[in-house]
């Protein structure tokens, strides 16, 4: 008998993630989840350059911005808690100075400028269609840095909305590097702080949307589905029943290197991951003969890999 009921996927016909592809990931934190294992396996990524973006108006003025190479000022930023803070981006880019978060930001800005540009790929995960509009600005906000809650109000983005906004990412994306594969997901994590109900409502607008404007260069993968439908139980979540665990997130991956990863990569992958192994290997002796020869060994494929693709590090 079979106890599972698996999402039929296939392979992308074109346009696959290889080890010459480079890849931008933007949005909630399973985007991460993902980035690191295309970091694991040395795969060309960046990933969240302003940090976790829940939501797709966070999303789309990012993007907005990096293309019209906004400059931000002390306009932008505001001193709360002992810190410097911009609505735009996540508290991790947050700083003590006001100086040092400006051009934190301008820095970042500029270099999702130019990662957009050349990008093969570009993956944008969703999180939720709750977003936190600004009472002084009127204005949608990234993150709200814990600035009290009566100074926003809470919205459930509609799915036109939602449509509009990423029709307008892609629209801009293409703008400006018309080649990209635009790959959509839902994130998996359930925003249960918002309320059950209130979740399933978010993640059915998130995926409603996604679905109207899917086509030319765009596509959907179903890591939300594959969490809910083929992993569709409570050991496959973390100790706070919210996030995927880690088995969870490899599950993911292996479904969405079926579909994404071009399968030449798949030996260049295997080596990658024998030496991340290796170089993980805690050994018995380190001063033993047998440990020098091992330690060379695994230098010399680590060599060989990096003359063969020089972004290696």
């Amino acid at each position: 008998m079979n106890f599972q009921t698996k999402i039929p996927l296939e392979k992308q016909s074109e346009n696959q993630i290889n080890y010459h592809s480079k890849v931008i990931l933007l949005g909630s934190c399973f985007s991460e989840n993902i980035a690191n294992k295309l970091e694991y396996f040395k795969i060309q990524n960046t990933q969240n350059p302003f940090g976790i973006l829940f939501h797709p108006a966070a999303i789309e003025r990012l993007i907005a911005n990096a293309i019209e190479q906004k400059q931000y000022t002390e306009k932008d930023v505001f001193l709360h808690n002992e810190q410097w803070h911009c609505f735009e981006a996540h508290s991790q880019l947050s700083h003590t100075s006001k100086e040092a978060l400006i051009n934190g930001l301008n820095a970042n800005l500029n270099s999702t400028f130019n990662t957009l540009q050349n990008a093969t790929h570009i993956i944008i995960t969703l999180g939720t269609a709750w977003a936190y509009r600004y009472f002084k600005t009127g204005e949608f906000v990234a993150n709200c840095h814990k600035v009290p809650q009566s100074e926003f109000e809470k919205v459930l983005l509609s799915v036109k909305d939602i449509t509009k906004t990423l029709k307008n990412i892609r629209t801009q994306i293409k703008s400006i590097n018309y080649n990209a594969e635009v790959v959509f997901t839902v994130s998996p994590i359930r925003h249960i702080k918002d309320g059950f109900i209130e979740n399933t409502q978010s993640k059915a607008h998130l995926i409603s949307s996604i679905h109207q404007i899917i086509g030319n260069k765009s596509s959907y993968f179903p890591s939300y589905e594959i969490m809910m439908d083929e992993l569709r139980d409570y050991r496959f979540y973390s100790e706070d029943m919210i996030h995927p665990n880690q088995t969870a997130i490899n599950y993911i991956w292996e479904r969405f290197k079926m579909v994404w990863i071009s399968e030449d990569s798949y030996s260049i992958m295997d080596e990658v991951d024998a030496i991340q192994k290796g170089l993980r290997h805690k050994p018995f002796n380190p001063d033993s003969d047998a440990h020098k020869v091992f330690v060379e060994k695994l230098q010399a494929r680590i060599l060989k890999l990096k003359a063969q693709f020089p972004h290696f590090k």
